[in-house]
């Protein structure tokens, strides 16, 4: 073994893996917040570190943060934390996910403006990767004063797709609120999917009329969502279906109307539905557009977007004849891929981004070198006619995202022989309403794919750590179809089947998923057995 490998990005090529075992730590926990040193790992530090090393390292359970590698001592730590990945040319895009692609090219095309309305909606601010979850998506929705939309001239008006995904986010906010621990402590809870009421669905959504009189006002049904019955269907699904399982352990109240009842309640007093009202109807959460005598109330009124109807003869607002003068500029999107290396330009917009989303008082240059900078795994350049290294070589390195040469995000990965290992990402805290995390992670699954023709080994992305006691980091299993790597066996199990193991407990053996199968099975053929014979 050498030493004094270069511990810097870009490191030359060739050389031996040099490292240095530091045993076990203790630390602190930030996924379940605990106060003791409950979060137990074994750590070494790499002076140097060959691409196909780490890439072994990856398939055991190692991560590493700077020139740190760890992995945590899973039957021992507080959070039990499993190497995810997917292959690329199998991935499945979600609905949600395909919402975001056309986000973005909405705004590229110039038919989102971020200078337009006011306030975004709120969510959660989050990381990517080593364990650190994606941003989760948030939406901009004009809000105008109750006169101006009472008088239909509103300057501030953004496509309906906005409302619905912020709708769809208070959704999500409540739930969380309402079903934390309990019954549904270890169910993984759905999300909201909000849905438009056609204006030619006058009668009924879940038994509701669309249009309501209140005193003298009248409410119109615009939106509705039925994640009531799902909660309930997760819940029940969840719950143990042999061995003891009683009538006592589902809650009396579940049902898709109890359920309703408290999301309606819960999002009330979380607030921020100015110019809605959320109504629970026979297991629906309808949204209303505030009453007459509610919007003199409000200051200010969420305003949705119908099509326009040229047969009605109504005068177009005088904003849109300006944005038909002067329409929105289109935007052009560039991605770069350089080696792991300090950037100025990359160096502010992390300190922007960690203050502002993150709530970091200090955020030090050397601090940031230490931890998206310096890397031990030694650069591999590509060679011609070789098909089994990449055109850009093996190594850590630095995507950068830029719309109109603005560095909007940056995402920090490792390129190794196998796959690509998503480290981390920082976004402009100015654009959140972007989903960038989504859509970054979903640009590197189309790198994979796209690489592999010039390296067929390179087939997948790895995303960090899957925790499946953190509720933020689930989030990774929407990536599918993902696999789990057994922390025994060290052999990858389909998350769909992996999930009853760590359902039951969260730290598993998952390669048992067979065995534990076969019980099932043998179980319910003696229950039948058994039947047969009373009968």
């Amino acid at each position: 073994m050498a030493d004094g490998a270069s511990s810097s990005g870009g490191a030359q090529n060739g050389g031996e893996s040099v490292v240095i075992d530091y045993g076990r730590r203790r630390t602190t926990c930030g996924y379940c917040r605990s106060s003791g040193p409950t979060s137990i790992s074994h750590g070494m530090w790499a002076n140097s570190l060959k691409a196909d090393d780490y890439q072994a390292l990856l398939d055991r359970g190692w991560r590493r943060s700077g020139c740190f590698l760890y992995k945590p001592e899973m039957e021992r730590t507080c959070c039990p934390s499993y190497t995810i990945r997917l292959k690329a040319n199998d991935f499945i895009c979600s609905k949600e996910q395909a919402r975001v692609l056309k986000k973005i090219q909405r705004f590229l095309d110039g038919e989102l403006d971020p200078q337009i309305g006011s306030p975004q909606c709120k969510a959660s601010p989050t990381k990517r990767s080593l364990g650190e979850p994606l941003n989760s998506p948030t939406s901009k929705v004009s809000k105008v004063s109750a006169e101006e939309f009472q008088k239909g001239t509103s300057p501030n008006i953004l496509k309906e797709d906005d409302i619905i995904c912020c709708l769809a986010n208070k959704i999500n906010e409540a739930t969380a609120t309402c079903f934390r621990g309990g019954v549904f402590g270890s169910v993984q809870l759905p999300k909201a999917v909000v849905k438009t009421v056609k204006p030619q669905v006058k009668r009924k959504v879940g038994e509701a009329v669309q249009e309501k009189k209140v005193g003298e006002a009248v409410q119109a049904l615009v939106y509705t969502c039925n994640i009531s019955f799902q909660i309930v269907a997760a819940v029940r699904r969840a719950l143990p279906k042999e061995n003891g399982a009683t009538q006592t352990e589902v809650p009396a109240d579940l049902s898709p109307n109890s359920v309703a009842e408290k999301l309606s309640v819960a999002m009330e007093r979380l607030g921020e539905l100015a110019g809605f009202e959320v109504k629970a109807c026979n297991g629906h959460l309808n949204f209303y557009l505030a009453s007459n005598q509610a919007m003199q109330n409000h200051t200010s009124v969420v305003v949705p977007v119908q099509a326009s109807d040229k047969s009605s003869g109504s005068k177009p607002s005088s904003v849109n004849q300006t944005n038909a003068k002067y329409p929105l500029k289109r935007k052009n999107l560039e991605i770069r891929l350089s080696t792991s290396h300090f950037d100025p330009e990359e160096f502010a917009l992390y300190r922007r981004y960690q203050t502002k989303v993150h709530k970091e008082k200090a955020v030090t240059e050397s601090s940031y070198k230490r931890f998206l900078v310096d890397t031990p795994i030694l650069f591999v350049p590509p060679k011609t006619g070789d098909n089994t290294v990449p055109p850009c070589g093996f190594g850590s390195f630095h995507q950068q995202y830029r719309i109109d040469g603005k560095l909007v995000a940056v995402g920090v990965v490792d390129i190794l022989p196998k796959c690509l290992s998503s480290k981390y990402l920082f976004w402009d805290p100015d654009l959140p309403f972007l989903s960038l995390g989504k859509y970054t992670a979903l640009k590197e699954i189309d790198w994979v794919k796209t690489t592999q023709e010039h390296c067929p080994s390179l087939q997948y992305y790895y995303l960090g750590y899957y925790i499946h006691s953190c509720n933020k980091m689930r989030y990774k299993a929407a990536y599918r179809p993902s696999e789990l790597l057994c922390p025994l066996r060290y052999e990858w199990v389909r998350y769909d089947l992996a999930k009853p193991l760590l359902d039951a407990s969260q730290y598993s053996v998952l390669s048992d998923y067979a065995t534990m199968q076969a019980m099932r099975m043998r179980t319910t053929t003696m229950k039948i057995s058994t039947t047969m014979n009373q009968i």
